[in-house]
């Protein structure tokens, strides 16, 4: 069963628009979480890894944050085994570089820009996700 969470949704969705919208203000950048992450893996050139490296370290620490707010740690329930998280993870990875971006670089900022193959893009994620969904849940009965 899916748990409806409209105000935490609404929530989150408008700290990622904030977070997108002030990245391209301050920064002149687009926020894709990937490639922020390749990014500061693989620096581009001098000065291209500070802001990724603080940007993906306010990403892990959210929860802390939760934590030192609320008192208790974010409440994730992920019903699939570890393996095939990690599975998941990879065809992802795979998928985002066939894509030429992520789900956040194409689908919020990219959108955003009116970009016609961001549209592209964010109608083929969300199609493929349709897809898995159904195989999973009604033909492999998971």
């Amino acid at each position: 069963m899916t748990a409806f969470t409209p105000i935490a949704s609404l929530a989150g969705g408008a700290l990622i628009g904030l977070a997108a919208v002030l990245l391209m203000a301050l920064h002149g950048r687009i926020l894709g979480v990937t490639g922020i992450l390749t990014g500061a893996l693989l620096p581009a050139g001098p000065g291209d890894r500070g802001w990724r490296v603080a940007l993906l370290a306010g990403v892990v620490s959210a929860p802390l944050a939760w934590r030192l707010a609320t008192g208790g740690w974010p409440v994730i329930d992920v019903p699939v085994p570890g393996a095939a998280l990690a599975f998941g993870g990879l065809l992802v990875g795979v998928g985002v570089t066939l894509g030429g971006g992520c789900t956040s670089g194409h689908g919020i900022c990219g959108n955003a820009r009116l970009s016609p193959r961001s549209l592209v893009a964010t109608l083929t994620f969300m199609a493929s996700c349709f897809v898995t969904v159904f195989v999973v849940r009604h033909l492999l009965g998971a």
